[in-house]
């Protein structure tokens, strides 16, 4: 699976062999958004267009276009490690998702490399 990447939006894509259509849709999004092509640089190209007239629609109708990443989703975690961090945040200052996220901004080079 290829990711295209425009504006903010992800598009999945796959190639249909008994098709012989490349087709995607815009990925981690309430709103289903999809778009199709035989080519490759077509397919690109329908990405960008999906992108385009879905964000012309919302403006249209008045709403908020849906956003693939909000910055917020739940983490579950051991009640030790959860309870080390809060005291960490409180000894700080700071507030929990602080921590958290500094831990996360320090941790993605490292992962990233592997």
């Amino acid at each position: 699976m290829t990711q295209l990447e425009y504006k903010g939006y992800v598009g999945a894509t796959e190639l249909s062999e008994e098709d012989k259509v490349f087709h995607g849709k815009l990925a981690n999004l309430r709103d289903l958004v999809t778009f199709e092509s035989t080519t490759a640089a077509g397919l690109v190209k329908a990405f960008r267009e999906a992108v385009d007239d879905y964000l012309a629609d919302c403006a249209a109708d008045g709403r908020e276009p849906d956003k693939p990443f909000k910055g917020q989703f739940n983490v579950r975690t051991r009640p030790d490690l959860h309870r080390a961090y809060a005291r960490l945040a409180a000894a700080r200052g700071q507030s929990l998702n602080e921590v958290v996220t500094a831990a996360l901004e320090q941790a993605l080079p490292k992962l990233q490399r592997r």
